[in-house]
């Protein structure tokens, strides 16, 4: 299947036109960005709180302190809804309620799974470490168990989901047309800047290259 099948809580409503289901490029928006928002209700209270997260297949993957208040919520089968947004430019308009960005979003709803088993979550971790960074989990010390008890990971699966897209120039009234207004669109990049070693780094310690941030380098 190529496509995640929209349901009446993932279709695209406002503008359906921008909905997106096609199932490579949500997983290309969710590979491209590395920080998520996560929505829940608790007793009546809304939350949404910012973290990373990593793709593995069809499922996304968050992690943090076994004692975060959100991850035991979430760990008890509560409903989840997952953002990430991607901001690719400021779109400028003739007028003022023209303007826009172009931007691409994924939206999950669900429930999250605990990942308990050692070996699974090992991986899990693994996915994160070199979501932003390849190859640095081979590089540093592997977790011991007791960091590993300590940290509590969910998998989210891509289920309900679905993803919304504007590209392109302004749309602006045909009667604006002739207005004497720049208009058009301002690429937005996010970029590393070069890395700044730790004050402890021994001397033997290999540079970190900034190639390595690959989607991020010389944006």
């Amino acid at each position: 299947m190529t496509n995640f099948p929209p349901t009446e809580r993932t279709q695209v409503k406002r503008l359906p036109k921008r909905g997106v289901y096609d199932r490579d490029e949500i997983h290309a928006i969710l590979d491209e960005g590395f920080l998520c928002h996560v929505a829940f209700t608790v007793e009546g209270q809304p939350y949404c709180i910012p973290t990373g997260y990593a793709r593995r297949g069809d499922e996304i993957l968050i992690h943090g302190s076994a004692a975060s208040r959100m991850l035991r919520n979430l760990a008890e089968g509560i409903d989840v809804c997952v953002t990430v947004t991607l901001v690719d430019g400021f779109v400028l308009a003739r007028s003022a309620f023209h303007h826009s960005v172009n931007y691409r979003s994924v939206v999950i709803l669900g429930k999250a799974r605990v990942v308990s088993d050692a070996a699974e979550k090992m991986e899990a971790l693994h996915c994160f470490t070199n979501h932003v960074v390849p190859g640095r989990w081979e590089e540093v010390r592997q977790p011991t168990e007791l960091e590993l008890k300590a940290t509590e990971v969910l998998a989210l699966p891509l289920a309900e989901v679905s993803a919304k897209v504007r590209k392109g120039p302004p749309i602006d009234d045909e009667e604006d047309l002739a207005l004497p207004v720049w208009a058009g669109v301002v690429p937005v990049h996010l970029a590393a800047g070069a890395p700044i070693a730790d004050g402890a780094l021994p001397a033997t310690a290999p540079a970190m290259d900034l190639k390595r941030f690959g989607r991020f380098a010389g944006s």
